[in-house]
């Protein structure tokens, strides 16, 4: 029997000997009825802070791993029961289960944010200090009444996020990035970098990833564009996906990689693991940070040039925001056709203008005709997500990335969106079009046997919101 099992029964003994009368061990955790007329909320975190106390007291957590998650909330859950059956009978039924499901937050998962990670609509937590947390529901921020005790509290959250990826944050590494079990990003920024308190910032996920049904009912884009993206990654084209802060990027990357053969090897590259990647054959590398001692850092340009050994058929890098742009160029230049990877830009014609100030940040002194040579050589098309004001996150265009003339990369938008206005709701509107120019990739996509429509790129309104 393990540790943690002993101490669970060892509780349930003291338990059963109080309820006969004896003397309790842990009586002095009686208290007035929490929260009812002569209650308070301060009573209530006293109760629960002490009860929380008195298992971490006697159960050895670090041996968590003897049960399952589930067993064991069962078995803290019923310790718990009884204790506040034993040391507080006044509480009324909804106190009660308040009560036990915050102290078994607070156990064995992430205190006061656990209610916020279990809410579906909410795609962004952002806590300021351990008093303010506000969370964006449907493309809007509002203020949640989720409170830490004080900023000791919020540090052990952040530090109990942090660890269970290998990762460390301290007064010498004040920021860090990480992620929660499905995949969810993580970001925090410690005291002395964070003047008011330890900052968290939590971009959702989910454990069930949007699928393509999902982004069309959402209008994101049309049935068109789905079939144009769909043709390019079976015809393995190397695309790059761009966009700003929170425009839907990592999601339309996950939905894209569906389209990719089971049969194929790919490799991911990421600085926090959020791809959720459908195929078998994915081999998924993480970049890591130095150590306290400033050593040991692996760079996504690390992974970039280790992958280029591992024989992969694609590779998808999570963001580009380095020298490792010259390395992906040369890696979609020679031999792993239908790589994918996202930046952040607001335009197309800045995505490559972005790629090649990450190439000069490397320190490489290529001749910038040389650079645009191997950009326009490497790249095929270009997918730019927007969130448009009030929340709306659209595929604004589809572009053909084409050959140079003199010194200038051309380029030619196949679909696009057309914002119209904004709604009562304060929601922009708009349409989707078709700009009528036919791509000229359309005989490498026949080649690899996918067929498209005739009519598909003709001129017109494809879709209106």
């Amino acid at each position: 029997m393990s540790r943690l099992q002993q101490g669970i029964s060892k509780l349930n003994s003291l338990q059963s000997s109080n309820s006969i009368g004896g003397a309790s061990s842990i009586s002095r955790l009686s208290s007035p009825s929490v929260g009812g007329p002569g209650g308070s909320s301060k009573n209530f975190e006293e109760l629960k802070r002490q009860i929380h106390a008195k298992l971490v007291e006697r159960l050895d957590f670090t041996r968590v791993r003897d049960l399952s998650s589930d067993a064991m909330r069962r078995d803290i859950r019923r310790v718990i029961e009884h204790l506040c059956d034993t040391e507080n009978p006044l509480l009324n039924r909804i106190e009660r289960e308040k009560l036990i499901e915050e102290v078994l937050d607070e156990t064995l998962g992430f205190g006061p944010l656990e209610v916020l990670l279990k809410d579906p609509t909410i795609s962004d937590i952002l806590v300021n200090g351990p008093y303010k947390c506000y969370v964006e529901r449907r493309g809007k921020l509002e203020k949640v009444d989720v409170k830490f005790r004080d900023n000791d509290h919020l540090m052990q959250i952040i530090d109990r996020i942090v660890s269970k990826v290998g990762r460390r944050v301290d007064e010498t590494s004040p920021m860090v990035d990480a992620r929660l079990p499905d995949g969810s990003r993580v970001n925090a920024v410690i005291p002395p970098i964070a003047l008011d308190g330890p900052s968290l910032s939590i971009r959702r996920f989910g454990s069930n990833p949007l699928k393509l049904e999902d982004l069309l009912n959402y209008k994101a884009f049309t049935p068109e564009m789905a079939m144009l993206m769909e043709a390019c990654i079976k015809a393995r084209l190397n695309i790059i996906i761009s966009g700003g802060t929170g425009c839907g990027k990592t999601t339309l990357l996950n939905t894209l990689s569906s389209f990719i053969p089971g049969d194929e090897r790919v490799v991911t590259i990421e600085d926090a693991a959020e791809l959720q990647l459908q195929q078998d054959h994915v081999v998924r590398l993480e970049t890591r940070p130095p150590n306290i001692e400033g050593k040991g850092a692996v760079t996504t340009r690390d992974c970039v040039r280790n992958a280029l050994r591992m024989r992969p058929e694609r590779i998808i890098i999570g963001e580009v925001r380095g020298a490792e742009a010259l390395d992906m160029l040369q890696a979609m230049n020679t031999g792993h056709g239908g790589s994918l990877a996202t930046l952040h830009a607001n335009s197309p014609r800045e995505a490559l203008t972005r790629l090649e100030t990450m190439i000069m940040m490397g320190g490489f002194e290529l001749p910038v005709k040389a650079m645009r040579q191997q950009i326009s050589s490497a790249i095929d098309l270009i997918i730019q997500a927007n969130r448009l004001q009030g929340g709306p996150r659209k595929i604004t265009h589809i572009t053909e990335v084409m050959n140079m003339e003199q010194d200038i990369i051309i380029m030619q938008d196949i679909f696009r969106y057309k914002q119209l206005g904004i709604d009562q709701n304060g929601r922009a509107y708009g349409q989707f079009e078709a700009t009528g120019v036919r791509p000229s990739f359309i005989a490498r996509l026949e080649a690899k046997g996918v067929k498209l429509p005739s009519n598909m790129f003709a001129e017109r309104v494809l879709m209106r919101d």
